[in-house]
């Protein structure tokens, strides 16, 4: 972390707070010209105006142009110091502050209550999470990216204080306005976060305010509409609530505020507020505590102390106590006279409020308004909303988020077979975006309960249904944070949790406050997420299936949980769901520039739509569905969509379990065909190596067009084959409402074996490569034939079942609606209908849609969960598929004329083709002839998987292909993370053209 050092300087009769500059060498030269500001601008105004600099004043950006020149009167009238802004939007904000900045003599301070960033107070802007949310993380690094990150955004919107970090112990749970405004209830962990933001907002040129001094945690009332008492010892003070104020003195703050509170053990004086106590203020605060900086009063328009004093009274009775900057104030011209007086009658010396003036002319030639810009509200909104500024956001999410109980080691699930999951949300319908989450890992069956349908009847019979499943998530959402109120969770709700929990394994998300755990002490398997949001609710549902590790603890204690409880989880290695930037690529150029490629595409009806997966390092960072399923534009792609890979399947079916079985010795790929199959024996394929008809050069012919042999002379369908009823003899559907016999597998066999050879001239000694289907005809029969089971069975027993990829399927009909599956051609000539959920290659379909070459559906999301595994040398989930040297083996090119591996595509040498100059030579994948593309990088941990059904409605047409789309998609890809890392002046890695 950058280090600023930050240190007192003692000016003449003052001692004031001051920093220096980042960039200077000089420190005295500094020295000199700050003092030279301040002595300058002092001398320049007039006693009044000095007196103008002890108020900042309440400003809003949403408020009518009253409201706008009241502001602007007061600034040009009485010179006052500086503005809190409160409700409004960024730009309105910003062009009001070089409105009033314009119109100050003395450049005003502007400050802003963005405890969790701008997002408190304005529109269209970031909140990041609350600080009880942060008090959960175990890094104290990522709390000062984010102080960081708002003192960057508050700069870019001439915002000069931040009225944080909240360093108040919340050691009362029932605290009405504190609560999750606290890191917590320990006070060292409370320091340290508080240390943490004070440096992000400061070395970042932003001054921290901590407060609510003396430490407003342990209050049973709310200060905005009433004094709060705090009864507490001196030593009991010093001990817990100072604890932190003061380590935040020690280190570098620049300036606190004081709350409103009654406490006898400083100032017994009757309804007193710690505000206007000098006891507190002075004696406490600055002498005895030592603090050098601005001291600022709470809002001085809250009950706490404006129902004991009128507005103008309240702010000289704060001045008196010792405060430097009277926040909020009510009555600007009224104070000044009381101020006067108050010095006209010695109650406060001339020297005094000269020493508060020059002090915080100190802190605004530290802000750097010794020489003010105004505010440019071109791309606001961008600069304040940037990728790199919600990476921030997310990572805080992603370390707050706590595995609070585990007995029996459930989460994170490692078994994913069907049937085995069902979730039910509390306070959201279904189709949220946790849920939408799970769906990406394994098969669930989804519930909710809203307000309306919250019965006991419904529980009740709920209850029953859920108690089916092996585990039940349950998520609970539209919380509050009212104790009076239970959290917003019903009774009803927890009687049907805990009947539930007797009946099946139940874990339990709660999206909100954690001192809601309570009511879950008998509940096994146990999660926090703090908050309810998009980004809270995709995370858990990562964290429960291992994607990505839990490492929050508790920040509070809710009986029988501790805090400081927090049970950490080991990454399994799955998919996890992240942002471009989290992996250095950049989100603006992929989403500009893959949208408008597709869109394109989509218009000139290169297909009617697909969906695009990009993973990098093991994290999904973009996933998009485009267009429609036909070009009549009325059912639109979605992520659970299913497309007919095609040839893809050549290489996430068959290669998976020919790999499976040269890892077991099972298959040499160095064996002839014929030893496993020995009706290739006295054929032409008797000598065919395995090795070669994996790489496409054993010299079989490229397509056998099998399904003209059952047509008539006529160009019928031969009824000897076909028939439009299923039946004993008719039970291989080759579509819905046509069907074959079951002996066809059998002719197709025959004519495959009996297919001729590639003419290879007399001086090769191989036959050149020849890309063809009838390799994976033999190569399905190998696998079978050793595995003593239908392929599919295997691949779904040892593959696809335990991966959770219940979308990656044969004959998808069975298991799924029409409405799920992208249709492909409009069958004229074999099928005579359109071919929508059956394989549209006709081989494949004669085998009744499970073939070596062709048959596999799938989305974008199973497919890449697959090529991911592949990626990581066969290890995911927690389980390894395949041994680690296997896919190097297959992967690789192994003759120089052919640029294949063994059963995996590779990248042409000399460039070109449908794969991105900018991949390695080490990717491999595979594309299909429907539209697809499924490929991976290594070098760049990368996975890019591209469905569509470009041959809808008719398989001639090429455009996708001609127009290279694909490629240029990758290409994009790839030119991403060359732009995120010329953006951010990071050296290329290896990504170039070759």
């Amino acid at each position: 972390m950058l280090k600023k050092v930050f240190a007192l300087f003692l000016l003449p009769s003052i001692i004031f707070l001051s920093v220096a500059s980042e960039h200077s060498r000089e420190p005295y030269v500094y020295k000199a010209k700050e003092n030279k500001w301040i002595d300058s601008v002092f001398n320049a105004m007039s006693p009044d105006e000095r007196l103008g600099q002890l108020f900042m004043v309440a400003a809003y950006s949403n408020q009518n142009e009253k409201h706008q020149k009241d502001i602007e009167s007061l600034i040009q009238e009485y010179n006052i110091g500086g503005l809190i802004f409160f409700q409004g939007g960024p730009v309105r904000q910003a062009n009001l502050t070089n409105r009033y900045q314009h119109a100050a003599k003395v450049p005003l301070f502007i400050g802003m209550d963005a405890e969790w960033g701008l997002g408190m107070r304005l529109d269209s802007t970031i909140s990041y999470p609350r600080q009880m949310t942060l008090g959960a993380i175990t890094d104290n690094e990522q709390i000062y990216r984010m102080g960081a990150e708002i003192a960057r955004q508050s700069k870019r919107l001439g915002v000069h204080i931040n009225f944080a970090p909240v360093v108040d112990i919340n050691s009362n749970p029932e605290n009405p306005v504190i609560g999750t405004r606290s890191f917590g209830e320990e006070k060292e962990n409370v320091a340290a976060k508080g240390i943490a933001y004070m440096h992000g907002l400061q070395y970042n040129g932003v001054m921290a305010n901590a407060k609510h001094f003396p430490g407003h945690g342990d209050t049973g009332s709310d200060s905005h509409v009433t004094l709060p008492v705090v009864a507490h010892s001196k030593q009991r003070m010093s001990e817990t609530e100072l604890f932190p104020f003061k380590k935040l003195f020690a280190d570098s703050l620049m300036s606190v505020m004081v709350a409103h509170m009654h406490i006898p053990a400083y100032d017994a004086t009757k309804n007193q507020a710690s505000t206007l106590s000098k006891a507190i203020v002075t004696d406490l605060l600055k002498k005895e505590l030592g603090f050098k900086g601005l001291v600022f009063t709470d809002a001085l328009n809250m009950k706490g102390v404006s129902q004991y004093y009128k507005p103008g009274e309240v702010d000289v009775q704060a001045l008196l106590a010792g405060n430097d900057v009277l926040l909020y104030s009510e009555d600007v011209p009224e104070a000044i006279k009381g101020i006067k007086k108050a010095i006209k009658t010695k109650k406060i010396s001339q020297s005094e409020v000269d020493a508060k003036v020059k002090r915080i002319l100190a802190g605004k030639y530290w802000a750097g308004l010794h020489s003010p810009a105004r505010i440019d509200p071109t791309n606001l909104h961008q600069d304040l909303n940037n990728p790199q500024a919600e990476l921030v956001k997310r990572n805080l999410y992603e370390q707050a988020i706590t595995l609070v109980a585990n007995e029996s080691k459930l989460v994170p699930f490692q078994v994913l077979d069907t049937n085995t999951f069902a979730s039910v949300s509390i306070g959201l319908p279904t189709g949220n975006e946790f849920q939408a989450t799970l769906d990406n890992y394994a098969s669930f069956q989804h519930y909710a309960v809203t307000a309306e349908n919250a019965t006991e009847q419904y529980y009740h019979t709920l209850a029953e249904k859920l108690s089916h499943f092996k585990v039940v998530v349950v998520s609970l959402h539209k919380m509050n944070n009212a104790a009076t109120k239970s959290y917003g969770i019903s009774l009803q709700t927890r009687t049907f949790i805990e009947r539930l929990r007797t009946k099946t394994q139940v874990v339990v998300a709660v999206f909100g406050n954690p001192y809601s755990l309570k009511y879950f002490d008998k509940i096994k398997h146990l999660v926090c997420a703090y908050e309810d949001n998009e980004i809270t609710q995709s995370l858990v549902p990562q964290m429960l299936f291992g994607a990505v590790e839990m490492k929050g603890k508790l920040p509070v204690s809710a009986a029988p949980f501790k805090q400081g409880t927090g049970i950490q989880t080991a990454s399994l290695k799955r998919l996890s769901y992240s942002v471009p930037e989290s992996v250095g690529m950049s989100a603006a150029y992929l989403n500009e520039g893959i949208d408008s490629l597709i869109n394109w595409a989509i218009k000139d009806k290169n297909m009617p739509g697909c969906q695009i997966l990009v993973a990098k390092q093991g994290k999904v960072i973009f996933s998009k569905s485009y267009g429609h399923l036909t070009y009549d534009s009325v059912e639109q792609v979605k992520p659970h969509t299913i497309y007919d890979i095609a040839s893809v399947t050549k290489v996430a079916a068959t290669l998976q379990a020919v790999m499976f079985l040269h890892e077991r010795q099972l298959l040499d790929v160095n064996q002839k065909a014929s030893y496993y199959l020995p009706e290739l024996k006295g054929s032409n394929k008797e000598n065919m190596l395995i090795r070669d008809i994996l790489m496409h050069q054993a010299g079989l012919i490229a397509y056998l067009a099998h399904w003209e042999k059952t047509r008539t002379s006529g160009k019928g369908l031969n009824s000897s084959y076909y028939s439009q009823i299923q039946n004993n003899l008719h039970s291989l559907e080759i579509a819905p409402g046509l069907y074959g016999i079951e002996s066809m597998k059998d002719s197709l066999w025959k004519w495959t074996i009996d297919s001729r050879l590639l003419y290879k001239p007399r001086n090769q000694t191989q036959h050149r490569f020849e890309y063809s289907d009838l390799g994976f005809y033999i190569m399905q029969k190998v696998a079978e034939r050793l595995l003593n089971q239908p392929i599919e069975d295997f691949l779904m027993q040892n593959f696809y079942s335990p991966l959770g990829l219940y979308r990656l399927t044969f004959n998808p009909l069975c298991n799924f609606d029409e409405s799920c599956i992208a249709p492909t051609e409009q069958d004229r000539v074999f099928r005579g209908r359109q071919i929508r959920g059956s394989v549209h290659d006709q081989g494949a379909a004669m085998m009744g849609g499970v073939a070596g070459h062709a048959g596999l559906f799938s989305n974008a999301n199973n497919l890449a969960i697959l090529m991911q595994m592949n990626l990581q040398k066969g290890y995911y989930g927690g389980r390894r598929y395949l041994l680690e040297p296997t896919l190097p083996t297959f992967t690789k090119s192994y003759n120089a004329g052919n640029r294949r591996g063994l059963g995996w595509d590779r990248p042409r040498p000399e460039g070109g083709g449908l794969v991105s100059d900018f991949a390695s030579r080490n990717s491999y994948g595979h594309t299909g002839f429907t539209g697809t593309f499924a490929w991976v990088d290594p070098d760049e941990e990368l996975v890019y998987i591209f469905l569509s059904n470009r041959i809808y409605p008719s398989a001639h047409n090429e455009k996708l292909m001609k127009n290279n789309i694909r490629r240029r998609v990758q290409d994009i890809i790839y030119k991403s993370i060359i732009n995120y890392q010329a953006t951010h002046q990071t050296s290329l890695t290896s990504i170039k053209k070759r």
